[in-house]
């Protein structure tokens, strides 16, 4: 992996990184850890670092609100309410953990140590103002499953959210608004919900893998533990290696499973297929790197250099793939996060509402053209 990738592999995982030493020299077990990034008016962002592995027991806890957690770095199993007697959901790089207020959870590390959440908490009552005023039937505003996997609709404000994270590490100033952030990100999210075509698509999807393994459908309701943990190590080696020539033998190769078998498994496990999360994984560190300033003036990364050391041989291919994922160009993503992060930083912040809501308007409109 090429200098400019490895720094920005480190970037959402330094934080990680950090716990999860401080763990190895104490050698205790804690509870995840969670700091306030920011609050408001029936919501709050927190940055959850988490540092149990295989040998701990899984953490149980209870949602005291409506939770969206986007997994920012590791991976977990997650189960809650009802859905508890069911094996664990596989919670991975991109996706979002849903939970309801009131609702029983846990969550367990069996394939892998330590995991980083971006975690927003809802009140139940501004959510569903803000679910009406959004024009969301009532049956419609709440969560209608526990993961939502990668999906092209949200990724622009995933994306926001990590890279907020990234700028208060970096000291790099005040990040774009939390506040527009949650409130459109509770809206698209359950709008995705809602709509459920992607995730619809992802459960039918897993019933199809499951219904294709006798063996396992006896054995228990989904993929067995050691499919699952054959999956979990790809999903880190892509993450670790976005740039890497990654295909669908070489993936199977290395989790020594025909490809058929593979392809079955992890779209059961993750959601989405292969393809899917390689592509995503890799447009969502470019973004990363745009929205952190590189890829335009001297001495930085060009826009064509973060396209090859992202994993993309050519940037026509990486311009056509970014436009699809995002809805603007990366030029339009980069100048669009420039302009927000002047408005954030510019007092007093209503002088500069019209030109922050003009700059934010590419990514506004790239979420509301979602299909």
């Amino acid at each position: 992996m090429s200098a400019l990738a490895i720094g920005l592999q480190r970037g959402l995982q330094s934080g990680l990184q950090r716990a999860m030493a401080q763990r190895a020299r104490e050698g205790t077990a804690r509870p995840p850890v969670a700091r306030v990034l920011a609050a408001g008016t029936g919501w709050q962002a927190d940055d959850v670092v988490c540092t149990l592995g295989p040998a701990d027991r899984p953490y149980e806890e209870r949602h005291a609100s409506a939770c969206l957690a986007i997994v920012a770095a590791g991976s977990f199993g997650y189960r809650s309410g009802s859905g508890g007697a069911r094996a664990p959901e596989l919670m991975t790089p991109g996706a979002l953990m849903l939970g309801e207020p009131g609702a029983c959870f846990e969550c367990g590390h069996r394939h892998g140590a330590g995991d980083r959440c971006v975690s927003f908490h809802f009140d139940p009552d501004w959510l569903d103002e803000q679910a009406a005023a959004a024009g969301l039937a009532p049956g419609a505003r709440r969560w209608s499953a526990l993961r939502v996997p990668p999906l092209r609709a949200l990724a622009p404000l995933v994306a926001q959210a990590c890279a907020n994270v990234e700028a208060l590490e970096r000291g790099a100033g005040a990040p774009a608004a939390w506040d527009e952030l949650a409130l459109a990100l509770a809206v698209a999210t359950l709008r995705a919900s809602a709509g459920g075509k992607d995730v619809r698509e992802s459960a039918r999807t897993m019933r199809s893998a499951r219904s294709t393994q006798p063996a396992q459908a006896a054995a228990g309701p989904g993929p067995s533990a050691a499919a699952a943990a054959r999956v979990a190590a790809t999903l880190r080696l892509i993450e670790e290696t976005p740039d890497a020539p990654h295909t669908l033998a070489s993936l199977a190769a290395a989790a020594g499973v025909s490809e058929f078998h593979f392809l079955r498994t992890f779209s059961a496990v993750a959601g989405v297929t292969p393809h899917q999360y390689l592509l995503r994984s890799r447009l969502r560190v470019a973004a990363l790197r745009l929205l952190a300033g590189e890829g335009d003036g001297p001495g930085v990364a060009k826009i064509v250099d973060i396209a090859l050391a992202s994993g993309f041989n050519d940037l026509s291919n990486f311009n056509a793939a970014f436009r699809a994922e995002f809805g603007a160009s990366p030029r339009a993503w980069r100048d669009a996060a420039r302009a927000r992060q002047l408005a954030a930083t510019s007092w007093p912040r209503a002088a500069s509402a019209p030109a922050e809501s003009n700059a934010a308007s590419t990514m506004d409109a790239a979420v509301r053209r979602r299909p």
